[in-house]
């Protein structure tokens, strides 16, 4: 359906492929393109997430259950050269189209290479723009040309949405100003130069728009995230939807007066899916700022952390299907959706599946928004703070079965010794915590499944032969505890508040630590010198993992806090009166054990594979490990996971994604591990699958960066072995 439609832009392509290339405006000269054969549009990877529909699926059979334990290195692509302690991520699902594989370094310079050997054709230098976010990039988006202009790449960096030619690799000077576009300007109601806005997800392409998302900041003061299409030939503005309504739009009375001016967010960060023959483009939503506390923002607050189905020609709203109301909990939805075609009772339903961070799968009409499975309603637990207004029920779908445990409770603690046993129930006897959705507090709540999900922005895979969603999941606690200050981006540059958001999840907000394993603050001068501490709160040592929340200045404003603080004053001075306080949280927390590893007993990751026919897990298994548990002798307890699964008609599922930086295959069927691989650092990525030159391959972006894990900046290609 979506790949015919394709098919006339495929010599486009090719023809643009058969230019010799040069570097990007940079100058830099890259090598010939050689002459690259001609490939069908289902040979290829022509989409984030291999098609318009998301399915993160392939119909290539050449690499199948029978023989993919035969796969090896096909070629090896350094995109740059990064410090291992540098923190970068590569999250990049790369693109292969006509033999040519587009993808993108850590620092976001995009490159082109010849998909069947690794070859580096050009690459494009990005300007880099001093940015208050981290800014990964998780792909590109590809526009097949028309009769005037050649095919182009669309990417963002910073705040900048930029067109490159598929040929060059040069700046397409008749996109905006000259090749690029400013992300901030466009809102009427806003001041660009107040704007803090990127895009970590590619927009998607119909016909020749490029409807968008964005990340924007999570703290009071963040821009509103309005849903954005231009066009690809010029760079204009075609249509914005506000996911934050005007004074007399529809979802206004959701909110109180005025709240794009008190409000941001309500953003689509994860990547939006395109039903060509429809022209609908399907877009999920986050939380409304701040995310933990909604004093500013009384009511249910559409279209935050909603699926919305936009009239992708016009902007215009369809239907829509609010997942959370009042969101307190930053459960944005965190994936693209996938577009499905449904089997039941002999029809062919179209339908779209969104899957979430609490583990659920919610499943609608393609249409009409009507929900396929059947719904309840489920209490919000817990004591409010002072000002806040929750909903008093959410909606959660009764079929299919969750693809994560549901609660937490004392017999599902970890129990790897007595010592752990003993400290993980010590916590969490002192946490609030009454089911799902319990509400924010100042003791300190217990979340599960954690803030990272459940699902997270690698997404599912699904299989229509099958009927199979396959999705990969964190099973982390969290915990969420609330202190009286503002929630603001400048915060983390304010000492109180950059200790409270980076290190009180650990140290406590007295800095007393907890008694058992993590050391107090108080009195720090008296051991230590400031700068040993700065380096020890950068790079970690023992327990304590090296930084990856704050940056330099928040990490020095930590130090400032523990060393010159005046905490005499500051516990003399009277608290707000309740109604002029303001609330923000002391950091993300991960309820974890003395030895850093999560406070739940296993698994901490998994994989599943559920049957959307029969309405029933066909399997699941732990995924990953952390190496840290591998050190200790455990495996097999799983661990978080961030890149999703791609799913081929040979049988095979691959996916990266797990700390221990292995790169696996299995049995979609069965779930049975068929092959594996250990890559230079963690894949966190979704891979792709291609044929190129006659053969097969998977490749996979090898980038670190997170949970602990070194930073590398290489893509790995795998294939059988050549014929001889």
């Amino acid at each position: 359906m979506v790949r015919s439609a394709l098919f006339p832009f495929v010599m486009v392509s090719l023809s643009a492929t058969l230019i010799s290339a040069c570097g990007g405006d940079d100058g830099r000269t890259g090598a010939a393109v050689p002459h690259i054969t001609y490939s069908s549009a289902q040979s290829d990877w022509r989409h984030y997430l291999g098609d318009a529909s998301s399915a993160q699926y392939s119909p290539l059979t050449e690499i199948r259950t029978t023989n993919v334990d035969r796969l090896q290195v096909a070629w090896r692509y350094t995109s740059e050269q990064v410090d291992p302690d540098e923190g970068t991520q590569l999250q990049t699902n790369p693109l292969v189209i006509n033999g040519v594989l587009y993808g993108v370094s850590p620092h976001l310079k995009v490159f082109a290479l010849n998909a069947a050997t690794g070859e580096e054709l050009w690459r494009f230098n990005t300007p880099r723009q001093r940015s208050l976010m981290p800014n990964p990039n998780r792909g590109l988006a590809y526009w097949p040309g028309d009769e005037r202009q050649r095919p182009r790449l669309l990417f963002s960096a910073d705040h900048f949405l930029y067109a490159i030619d598929a040929g060059t690799g040069k700046l397409s000077k008749d996109f905006g100003e000259g090749g690029k576009v400013d992300l901030r300007q466009g809102y009427a109601d806003k001041d660009p130069d107040s704007i803090t806005v990127n895009a970590t997800s590619p927009g998607a392409i119909y016909n020749n728009i490029l409807v968008l998302g964005s990340r924007v900041s999570e703290f009071t003061g963040a821009s509103p995230g309005d849903i954005r299409a231009f066009d690809v030939r010029s760079g204009e503005l075609v249509w914005a939807f506000k996911t934050i309504p005007d004074a007399g739009e529809a979802g206004a009375e959701t909110w109180p007066e005025d709240p794009r001016s008190r409000s941001g967010g309500a953003n689509s960060w994860p990547g939006i899916s395109i039903d060509h023959d429809r022209g609908i483009a399907y877009v999920p939503t986050g939380s409304a700022t701040f995310d933990f506390y909604g004093a500013d923002r009384e009511g249910d607050n559409l279209f935050a952390n909603s699926l919305i189905a936009l009239d992708a020609t016009t902007g215009k709203r369809i239907w829509h299907q609010q997942i959370i109301r009042h969101d307190l909990w930053d459960r944005d939805l965190p994936a693209a959706p996938n577009l499905i075609t449904l089997n039941r009772n002999g029809q062919q339903i179209p339908a779209v599946a969104q899957v979430t961070k609490t583990g659920h799968v919610f499943v609608f009409h393609r249409e009409t928004g009507e929900p396929l499975y059947p719904m309840e309603e489920v209490p919000v637990g817990g004591a409010a703070l002072p000002g806040e207004f929750p909903a008093a029920t959410q909606r959660l779908p009764l079929s299919p079965p969750p693809f994560t445990r549901q609660q937490l409770t004392a017999e599902l603690l970890s129990d790897r010794t007595p010592y752990v046993a003993n400290a993980v129930r010590r916590k969490f006897d002192a946490l609030s915590y009454q089911g799902l959705y319990t509400l924010p507090s100042m003791e300190g709540t217990l979340v599960y499944p954690g803030i990272d999900g459940g699902a997270e922005w690698g997404g599912a895979a699904w299989d229509e032969a099958a009927q199979t969603l396959f999705v990969n999941a964190n099973e982390v606690p969290y915990i969420i505890q609330m202190v009286v200050g503002d929630a603001t981006d400048e915060a983390v540059r304010t000492p109180r508040a950059a200790y409270l958001i980076g290190c009180s999840g650990c140290h406590g907000v007295d800095r007393k630590g907890d008694g058992i394993s993590v050391p107090s603050l108080v009195n720090l001068g008296e051991r230590m010198n400031a700068w040993k501490a700065y380096t020890i709160a950068r790079d970690g040592r023992g327990r304590m993992p090296a930084n990856e929340l704050l940056p330099w200045y928040g990490l020095a404003a930590v130090i400032g806090y523990l060393y010159f603080g005046d905490h005499e004053a500051e516990l003399a001075t009277p608290e707000k009166s309740a109604t002029q306080r303001s609330f923000l949280n002391a950091g993300w927390q991960k309820f974890v054990d003395p030895d850093g590893l999560p406070a739940s007993a296993p698994p901490w990751g998994t994989l599943t594979a559920i049957d959307l026919k029969t309405e029933t897990i066909k399997w699941r298994l732990p995924l990953g490990d952390y190496p840290k548990a591998l050190s200790m002798g455990h495996s097999g307890f799983g661990a978080e996971n961030y890149g999703g699964p791609v799913v081929t008609a040979g049988g095979v599922l691959f996916i990266a994604a797990t700390p221990d930086s292995k790169f696996r295959a299995f049995d979609s069927r069965s779930g049975d591990l068929l092959w594996e691989t250990t890559l230079p650092a963690p894949g966190f990525a979704t891979p792709a699958v291609y044929q190129a030159g006659g053969r097969q391959f998977v490749v996979i972006a090898a980038g670190g960066g997170k949970l602990g894990q070194g930073s590398a900046a290489e893509y790995i290609a795998y294939a059988l072995p050549s014929a001889p």
